[in-house]
């Protein structure tokens, strides 16, 4: 089976992209191949980066990228995962997949630092949630792509 290839996008690229990009490596492997990137790259936040080590993930070697038109039109998926890039993100070819899930920013959590952390927490598991559901969804389809496994389809 051909390896779908799959960019999760944010404006940063620091956080939720990453976070997404860590899992989709861990969980989908051999089914799809995962690239992340962000309107406006800010470098991969140490929080993103703690609470996905929690969770046994380290993603302290990924770099923030600025979204790479010629990449970007490769993908077979484009997930947004936050309003600001759906909105902004390049016109995407009518042959790719375009997927929007709309994940609350932990980076503007005010509060204790346990707070905020608990914040990361949160979104990280949201994250791991549809990432697993996108590769379940991928292994049953197998050699092609349905949506229906996929949460947060845009159509």
């Amino acid at each position: 089976m051909k390896k779908k290839k799959v960019m999760f996008l944010c404006t940063g690229n620091s956080c939720r992209s990453q976070m997404a990009e860590g899992f989709a490596r861990r969980f989908c492997r051999g089914l799809i191949e995962p690239y992340s990137a962000g309107l406006a790259p800010a470098g991969v936040n140490p929080r993103a980066a703690a609470v996905m080590k929690e969770a046994g993930i380290d993603i302290s070697g990924q770099t923030s990228k600025a979204i790479d038109r010629g990449l970007l039109v490769r993908m077979d998926i484009i997930i947004t995962l936050c309003g600001h890039a759906e909105a902004l993100c390049p016109a995407t070819p009518p042959g790719i997949k375009r997927i929007h899930w709309p994940i609350k920013d932990p980076v503007g959590t005010v509060g204790t630092e346990e707070e905020i952390m608990d914040a990361f927490r949160e979104v990280r598991d949201e994250i791991k949630e549809k990432v697993k559901s996108l590769c379940a969804g991928m292994d049953a389809s197998r050699d092609s792509y349905r949506g229906l496994f996929l949460p947060g389809l845009q159509r």
